[in-house]
């Protein structure tokens, strides 16, 4: 009886090292792929640039390769447990590193099943990070970058969005990646917000910006990064020209806009009650989504509706029925807001949603409610967190305080620690040298 050899592998960018593994595997038994998920991978490091069905078509068609299999964990041993293969197969490059953990459990697992580890030589010259660096380097299309917000709300618990005002601040949330054992931290998108987008303007946040103007700010960030995009679609304006803005953000592959339930001159949500905030009917904003669905040219772009009963100073029970009829009318998600510091009304609105709608992503900004952690809004029900205007909050104190040493010193000196050596800066840009 022919014995199996088990391989885990993401197979996103194949190369030598890969084609090496596997001729390996074939001298050992027939070989068996443990291919991960979209959401095995995206849980440790970023999404895979091919779906789970197209990575799998190519797997399948390798030379050697006779069976693949979905490995829905990071981890090996629930596959290994479940298919219980003679060997498993793994370069030597977990001896050390963010795998260490995974090759131990893997060792004991194999012991307990009677099988048997082989590690061979990791291929030289051969880097993933590098190959992959090489890609997001060509750049992306509309099409693939309007699909990949479903896909990040499909594979992981959390989808995290940070906000971008201007092309240096996309590259910053497209590059920066921090390495927590063996999970790779990285923002999955970013937040085109109008309150940014007006501050940088010197412009107030009353939708004084149109679209137009700010699509021409948007394109320098989607001319460098290649993540996904939501877009602060404000009010959405009157329902015949929101039509218009779908269409216009849908052709250049923004992945989702985010209309929030009010009329009159736009004033920002943070203000609470302390000004006049006034909510659009039920039915006046549902005509409006439809209308919005109705105009989109593909499945994949999202409009999420955004609720401001709680910001209104209206009860729960109010935006837990605007929930449910603004999804009846095709709203792709729901971003609940609120400014009140104990978070409490946000959870129990997201807790109470989830007992009449499990599928339907719950978007929230908690830029009041901070103390809480992504994990702990997961458990909520949430599954799409927005830092919302950070960015842009960082940047003026720190040009304020080189400003001020300036004109305090009559010279630059003193305010070297808080600006980029010049060098850094020249290579900061794709393309500079």
């Amino acid at each position: 009886m022919s014995k199996t050899v088990y391989l885990g592998m993401t197979a996103d960018i194949m190369h030598p090292g890969l084609i090496n593994i596997i001729k390996e595997a074939t001298k050992y038994g027939k070989v068996m792929i443990g291919l991960l998920t979209d959401s095995a991978i995206a849980s440790h490091k970023r999404l895979p640039h091919l779906t789970y069905e197209q990575r799998e078509e190519v797997v399948c068609n390798i030379r050697g390769v006779d069976q693949v299999v979905p490995q829905e964990d990071w981890s090996y041993v629930p596959n290994l447990l479940k298919y219980r293969p003679d060997y498993i197969i793994h370069g030597d490059d977990w001896v050390s590193g963010p795998l260490k953990q995974i090759r131990e459990d893997v060792y004991k697992t194999m012991k307990e099943i009677g099988g048997e580890v082989i590690e061979i030589p990791y291929t030289k010259g051969i880097n993933s990070s590098a190959l992959n660096n090489d890609i997001k380097a060509i750049g992306t299309t509309p099409d693939v970058r309007l699909k990949t917000l479903r896909r990040l709300i499909a594979a992981k618990p959390i989808v995290r969005i940070l906000e971008a005002h201007s092309g240096l601040s996309g590259l910053i949330i497209e590059n920066i990646e921090v390495q927590k054992g063996d999970r790779q931290m990285a923002f999955d998108g970013m937040w085109s917000s109008s309150l940014t987008d007006s501050t940088c303007k010197g412009k107030p946040d009353i939708e004084a910006v149109d679209l137009t103007t700010r699509l021409q700010d948007l394109n320098n960030i989607l001319e460098c990064t290649t993540k996904p995009i939501i877009f602060d679609g404000d009010t959405g304006g009157k329902v015949e020209h929101f039509v218009f803005t779908v269409r216009t953000l849908e052709r250049h592959g923004i992945s989702a806009v985010i209309i929030e339930d009010k009329v009159g001159l736009k004033k920002n949500s943070l203000f609470g009650t302390s000004v006049q905030q006034n909510q659009a009917s039920v039915e006046e904003f549902c005509a409006k989504l439809q209308a919005g669905k109705n105009a989109q040219v593909t499945k994949d772009f999202m409009i999420i509706a955004r609720i401001e009963s709680l910001i209104c100073g209206k009860p729960i029970e109010d935006a837990l029925e605007r929930a449910s009829a603004y999804v009846k009318a095709g709203a792709d998600g729901i971003m609940i807001h609120s400014k009140d510091k104990s978070g409490e009304d946000i959870r129990q609105f997201c807790k109470l949603f989830r007992t009449q709608d499990t599928v339907t992503p719950i978007i929230a900004v908690p830029t009041t409610y901070n103390q809480f952690t992504e994990s702990e809004l997961h458990s909520w029900g949430i599954n799409v967190v927005i830092y919302a205007n950070h960015m842009l909050r960082a940047s003026y104190p720190a040009m304020y305080k080189v400003a001020q040493l300036i004109l305090e010193n009559e010279r630059s000196l003193e305010a070297d620690p808080y600006c980029m050596p010049i060098k850094q800066i020249l290579e900061l840009i794709p393309g500079t040298k």
